[in-house]
């Protein structure tokens, strides 16, 4: 504990190995880094394949770091279909940062996970909120309908978008462009790249019109990943996000609780599938006998199994 919250990354990546491992012995560690996180800024950066998005993240890293900010990359990565664990891919592409002491990066592999994050991203949260990272970025694997898991866990999501998709930008064709913050059209020397600003702008105004609650306006910003072209821009995008949600209160409160919600939500579905899973076979074959005799219904019978977890 004392070394985690010193920032020790060997240690912080022990944990987080123990964590994917699913070892259950792990859970006082983490309800005690629970009470004694909430520390550093949860960004999320989510897109389709190709869009660029560790290309953006390197720059973003270097960008902070010069602020001297420290930064932690949790990369969700696809899954090898021979081992299930993560290509490493989006770890190579930041490999210019892997001697910097200031910034820790880790691939998880997504399992084929709905919702775009690793099973044990929200443990993973848990651990590096808990530690001195003033910035912690989540890259999440592809993007669609399923995958906005992401809203869930960071407090603003920066979802980039390419201008090589055709004539419909990817992001509505997905249904998740009400997820984004703040939204990047990156390979922006692209023809088509102004084509598409324009069309995520008209598609943001209509998104606003139907969520009047909703008085942030997500602005759009063209990048050029490769060449570091418009990551201040965004950079002070993304500050802007968070000094309007610091400036209303009930906005993050709604967030914070969006946020419980979902992680106890996602605590309790692994504890039912562990449960399932553990070869205690008598803890759901007793159940099934009064079902198919109608002496009890279904709906009871799970009641009456989540209260004995």
């Amino acid at each position: 504990m004392e070394a985690l919250c010193r920032g020790d990354v060997r240690t912080c990546a022990r944990l987080l190995t123990r964590i994917e491992r699913g070892e259950e012995a792990v859970i006082p560690l983490l309800q005690a880094l629970y009470r004694a996180g909430g520390n550093g800024r949860v960004i999320g950066v989510t897109g389709p394949p190709g869009a660029g998005k560790s290309s953006l993240i390197s720059c973003l890293i270097g960008a902070w770091r010069r602020r001297g900010l420290r930064v932690a990359v949790l990369a969700i990565d696809p899954s090898s279909p021979f081992t299930g664990g993560a290509v490493l891919g989006d770890r190579l592409r930041m490999v210019e940062h892997g001697c910097d002491d200031g910034v820790f990066i880790r691939s998880m592999a997504s399992r084929g996970q709905l919702g775009g994050l690793a099973r044990a991203a929200g443990d993973a949260l848990t651990v590096l909120e808990a530690m001195p990272w003033d910035v912690i970025l989540v890259e999440t694997v592809g993007v669609g309908q399923n995958e906005t898991d992401i809203m869930r866990h960071a407090a603003v999501v920066v979802l980039l978008q390419t201008p090589l998709g055709g004539d419909e930008v990817q992001a509505v064709k997905a249904g998740i462009i009400e997820i984004g913050d703040v939204y990047v059209v990156n390979k922006s020397d692209h023809p088509a790249a102004d084509r598409t600003c324009r069309q995520l702008r008209e598609m943001i105004a209509r998104g606003s019109r139907l969520r009047p609650d909703r008085d942030w306006q997500p602005p759009v910003i063209k990048t050029q990943a490769h060449l570091g072209v418009g990551v201040a821009e965004l950079v002070d995008a993304i500050d802007g996000c968070f000094a309007h949600q610091n400036a209303d209160p009930e906005a993050a409160r709604r967030y914070m609780s969006d946020r419980a919600r979902h992680r106890i939500g996602e605590i309790l579905r692994d504890r039912l599938d562990r449960r399932l899973r553990s070869g205690d076979e008598g803890w759901l074959e007793g159940s099934i006998e009064p079902v198919v005799s109608r002496e009890k219904d279904p709906y009871t019978v799970v009641a009456e199994m989540l209260s004995r977890l």
